[in-house]
């Protein structure tokens, strides 16, 4: 990479903000609740082993994808305060919304299966809501992962468990496609993404 995340000067438009979300600590490596930050680090494994340091409250790391300059962002504020750190990165380099995307965990999506969409609620994802909520707007995009189907387990405990050895093949497979859906939004765009990655979902 050309430059560290250092001085946003002159920078405005040249940058994409992909943002992960999950908790810090190897506590909840693994967790359902931390396949956003799984699909960073497959992003990051594949920008030539790009390194991360720590600036805006998250680990940070610089990639490119097609030529396109992409800023990989790992809050390390826990789950229901990413904003902060979003709201940090998004003010430094001066990003208009539409160059954002979160990924994230979705309790109502069917195990490995993912939903890219630009905008709209945040569907009960506490990560979301804060990310909403220190930046004004709703009017960003996101990628949704399936954790899989609760059942009468507890949404908190269910979240910060492991995927059981059987489901693990599955999320494998989906961090393939989210990291491959991530390129499509970055070099071709949010439309592209969503026909590419949303056809066979059920909706």
């Amino acid at each position: 990479m050309t430059s560290a995340p250092g001085n946003a000067s002159g920078l405005e438009g040249m940058w994409k903000l992909v943002v992960g979300l999950g908790n810090p600590g190897t506590k909840y490596q693994g967790t359902r609740h931390n396949i956003g930050f799984e699909v960073i680090d497959r992003l990051a494994e594949g920008g030539s082993g790009a390194r991360f340091t720590r600036k805006f409250d998250a680990l940070v790391a610089e990639v490119e994808v097609d030529f396109r300059r992409v800023l990989l962002l790992k809050p390390e504020t826990f789950m229901n305060l990413s904003g902060r750190s979003v709201a940090q990165a998004v003010r430094f380099y001066k990003l208009d919304l539409a160059d954002l995307l979160v990924v994230c965990d979705d309790l109502n999506l069917p195990l490995g299966k993912l939903r890219i969409r630009g905008g709209g609620s945040d569907g009960g994802q506490k990560g979301l809501r804060d990310i909403s909520a220190q930046l004004g707007s709703e009017n960003y995009a996101r990628l949704r992962i399936g954790i899989g189907d609760r059942g009468a387990t507890d949404a908190s405990d269910f979240v910060l468990s492991r995927f059981r050895g059987a489901e693990r093949p599955v999320i494998d497979d989906a961090l393939i496609l989210a990291a491959q859906a991530v390129a499509v939004w970055t070099t071709q765009g949010l439309a592209a993404a969503m026909n590419r990655f949303n056809g066979t979902m059920e909706q």
